[in-house]
């Protein structure tokens, strides 16, 4: 099953925590796509944007479900962004949410990425379980 890890990037906790998390999905047999571990952002000039969300784009349209990272205040904008492309393309979500926050009195998070997902989980075990059940 190859897994399309949406999550957010930017500081070294979450790459740590990204990297842990692809490490746990491969230990269980699980192909991994993960963004941070693709050629990042050095020029910033229009063409490397350019492949870098293609890549990105085709890897969405080449994996079999979407792992996505729900932590945070918000959910990480491309993270969302990805879902819901995903979505689009008919691809199943498992939500991924190890933050206690909640979007409001009434959801953990958003509703239109809660309702999108078939599972949301509370760690990488339940994600495992999940995917595992699914193969």
């Amino acid at each position: 099953m190859k897994i399309f890890l949406a999550a957010p990037l930017f500081s070294e906790a979450e790459r740590a925590f990204n990297a842990q998390i692809a490490k746990n999905l491969r230990e269980n047999c699980f192909e991994v796509w993960l963004a941070q571990e693709a050629p990042f952002l050095q020029h910033g000039h229009h063409e490397e944007k350019k492949r870098i969300y293609e890549d990105d784009i085709l890897a969405l349209k080449t994996s079999d479900v979407v792992v996505a990272v729900l932590d945070g205040a918000e959910v990480d904008s491309g993270v969302a962004y990805e879902m819901g492309y995903a979505k689009a393309l008919g691809k199943p979500l498992v939500g991924l949410k190890t933050d206690y926050r909640t979007f409001s009195g009434m959801e953990e998070v958003n509703l239109m990425l809660a309702v999108s997902v078939s599972a949301l989980c509370k760690n990488i075990n339940e994600v495992i379980d999940f995917l595992s059940k699914t193969k």
